[in-house]
């Protein structure tokens, strides 16, 4: 390790920067976080750079000086961009005993600036030495993706809490709490947008029996099934799991994400074979978060479009349990954008309507299948594989074209997915005749005509004409 880590405290301290264009522009912008004062040094000043710190920081136009040094920065920036000028500042800083940063010339400083995730008061610097800065700038950019932007203010938080923990919690359980605060019930809170609650949660928890516990249960969308279109924070709460309950429409990919120690609970249900009953999730969701578990419901798609979720979040708050939803890429998006068909279209459909195909038996939905007639846009069937053909019959007898594109998307965005291109008149037959088995969208409309991609079958373009209902 060629430098040492260490934070610089420069609040309301002078620190000197030489120059007057964009590299000084730069460190300003990165140094000002830390809210020192500025001092400007150069013969002239970019127009950005002085609309920008012009009420904020000194500016000296004059040409820099070994004195400009003497007796007054903290720190000394060299930025001008002039090789020569550079080495003349760092050689004056370093006699006048105060640290210099050469911008691009490690060799002549006596620190380095790393690369940056910075979250209120959290903050990691990351350096390669100056020897790989773009290496750097790539850890720092996976690391802005897994640190949630809520971090700084639940840090903030505990510091305003920092004195009563001291005062109330004995030195042998302190650590302990405070693991429960970054990890528990007051993390989940506060990181989920809700403040308030995580402030009366800190507060009810210093008032509480240090062995008592409460849970969390996240109601998480897990997206069509390609891992890479999980949110992060749907990544960031199945690292974080202790209990997971999934079902049948989350793959090996997503399910390869959750915690390696954290349990897992399948309840999946698929037609006519239901593993676990509904009431009989929501009393096993609670009861785990009752034994102070962060208890994650992970679902396809998104929890709130045909997921039930809206059951599953009114029973949880009905006995009191602290949660939260976390959406994720529904179906519809996502097969529309593996097969290439946009939902809405500025010239064939100003509007999208999603329905559930979901009914006992083979039979179709109970639907205003006139009003969807009608109306003259997409319609998107979630879990219509097996009435495909009886709510293709009904949207016919309502007036609807049987020659209306369609498209059948199975598995969209996972490797396996099929994409059949057809006709509403021919909907139920082709899914038979392409082997669907589900899970499966069904996209009514002239946007379907779009269909393409990885695992296309045109079915319409092997016929003629539309194939017409029989009677």
């Amino acid at each position: 390790m060629r430098y040492f880590p260490a934070f610089f405290d420069i609040k309301d301290k002078p620190v000197l920067i030489v120059g007057g264009g964009e590299l000084a522009l730069r460190k300003a912008r990165l140094l000002a976080k830390a809210g020192p004062r500025l001092v400007f040094v150069a013969t002239e000043f970019d127009d950005a750079l002085i609309a920008e710190f012009g009420q904020s920081a000194e500016f000296l136009h004059k040409t820099f000086s070994a004195a400009d040094t003497d007796g007054h920065a903290v720190l000394v920036i060299a930025a001008t961009g002039d090789a020569a000028a550079d080495e003349a500042v760092a050689f004056a800083a370093k006699g006048a005993g105060v640290p210099v940063n050469v911008v691009d010339r490690p060799e002549l400083c006596d620190f380095v600036v790393p690369s940056i995730v910075e979250r209120g008061d959290l903050a990691i610097g990351i350096s390669t030495g100056g020897n790989a800065p773009v290496l750097g700038r790539q850890v720092r950019e996976k690391l802005e993706a897994l640190l949630p932007q809520r971090l700084g203010g639940l840090v903030e938080l505990a510091g305003s809490f920092r004195d009563a923990v001291t005062a109330r919690v004995e030195p042998a359980l302190r650590r302990r709490f405070w693991e429960n605060v970054f990890s528990g019930t007051i993390a989940d809170l506060f990181l989920s947008g809700r403040e308030a609650d995580a402030r009366a949660e800190m507060a009810a928890q210093l008032n509480r029996p240090r062995d008592s516990a409460e849970g969390f249960v996240h109601i998480v969308g897990a997206g069509p099934g390609d891992p890479e279109l999980l949110t992060l924070k749907a990544l960031r709460i199945l690292q974080e799991a202790d209990v997971v309950l999934h079902d049948a429409l989350v793959g090996d990919g997503i399910m390869e994400m959750i915690r390696r120690d954290a349990e897992r609970i399948y309840v999946g249900k698929k037609k006519a074979d239901h593993s676990m009953p509904q009431e009989d999730i929501g009393t096993l969701m609670i009861r785990l978060a009752r034994e102070g578990k962060r208890v994650v419901r992970l679902k396809g798609g998104d929890p709130f479009i045909f997921g039930r979720g809206g059951e599953e979040l009114e029973a949880l708050k009905a006995a009191g349990i602290p949660a939260a939803v976390v959406p994720g890429i529904t179906a519809a998006t996502g097969c529309g954008a593996a097969a290439s068909v946009p939902l809405t279209h500025r010239d064939h459909a100003q509007a999208v309507t999603f329905v559930t195909g979901h009914a006992k038996g083979d039979t179709a939905p109970d639907l205003n299948w006139q009003a969807l007639a009608d109306l003259g846009h997409t319609i998107v069937v979630y879990m219509g594989v097996g009435t495909a053909g009886a709510i293709s019959r009904h949207l016919v007898e309502a007036g609807m074209d049987a020659a209306t594109p369609a498209a059948i998307i199975e598995k969209g965005s996972l490797p396996e997915q099929k994409i059949i291109r057809t006709r509403l008149g021919s909907l139920g037959e082709d899914i038979a005749a392409g082997g669907i088995e589900g899970p499966a969208v069904l996209i009514i409309g002239a946007v379907a005509a779009a269909a393409d991609g990885r695992g296309l079958v045109d079915l319409a373009a092997h016929r003629a004409e539309p194939q017409r209902l029989r009677a």
